[in-house]
């Protein structure tokens, strides 16, 4: 589509790069005004972010670089441009969900309530970001004639040129802004701290395990080629988050 926004020709500003800032300025002022609304100190939650936001950026660019190693050695420097495009989404997650329940631990937050606070944030701005990705013309689908494909152009995007393709980026996209909404609404009525964080993991790997079997670039296949490592891990997480959500539920009967 339209993967440089601003061409100045001594630099140029990258529409990728500027829905991925869009998502997390939204992402970052939702937390903290939830955190008001909650009695939780705003400037933990800042703190807290940055330090998810760093660890989720290294994961997510470092898990994307080793999919296309191969491109990346003739061109190192590629791997430090982000603003171009290229972060696989569980690369980051993983390691910045570990990450940020240590450190709400550490500054004696109270540990699933804070996390419920992000998991709306963490919903939209992954949304923002797959804006950015259709745009940078990476994370596309496989070839379709659908009437609502998507045809690249622009070579300096990451897509193939002139096919029409499943536009997955969008069907991502729509799918997270939905499950924002979705959560907001269920944060009214949730019985327990933890149930907006594990819905949000178990939501997302239902919809990101079948968006998969439309993607069209790379994925690591795994099982003879029947699924990407990418479902492998939403298998995973998915059963993970059954089993927290249904720990925690006790839990709170337990003490009610």
């Amino acid at each position: 589509m339209y993967p440089v926004l601003i061409d100045f020709g001594v630099f140029r500003i990258y529409t990728y790069g500027v829905m991925i800032a869009t998502g997390l300025l939204v992402g970052i002022i939702l937390a903290t005004r939830r955190a008001r609304q909650e009695g939780i100190d705003a400037n933990k939650i800042l703190d807290a972010t940055f330090y998810v936001l760093i660890i989720a950026l290294l994961g997510s660019r470092l898990l994307f670089v080793l999919f296309y190693l191969e491109d990346y050695m003739h061109d190192p420097v590629r791997i430090f441009k982000l603003w171009e495009g290229g972060l696989v989404f569980y690369g980051g997650l993983v390691p910045a969900v570990l990450v940020g329940l240590w450190y709400i631990r550490r500054s004696g937050l109270p540990l699933w309530q804070t996390a419920d606070i992000f998991a709306p944030s963490i919903a939209i701005g992954h949304a923002f970001g797959r804006l950015g990705c259709f745009f940078a013309g990476c994370c596309y689908g496989k070839e379709c004639n659908l009437s609502w494909a998507i045809t690249f152009t622009d070579p300096r995007g990451l897509a193939p040129l002139n096919v029409s393709l499943h536009p997955t980026q969008l069907y991502e996209s729509f799918f997270l802004f939905l499950l924002f909404a979705f959560l907001a609404i269920l944060r009214r009525h949730k019985g327990f701290h933890g149930a907006l964080l594990w819905t949000y993991v178990l939501s997302y790997s239902i919809g990101r395990f079948i968006i998969e079997f439309l993607r069209g670039d790379y994925r690591g296949f795994m099982l003879g080629g029947m699924v990407s490592a990418t479902q492998i891990v939403a298998v995973v997480l998915g059963g993970i988050s059954v089993m927290m959500l249904l720990y925690l539920k006790r839990k709170a009967e337990g003490t009610s």
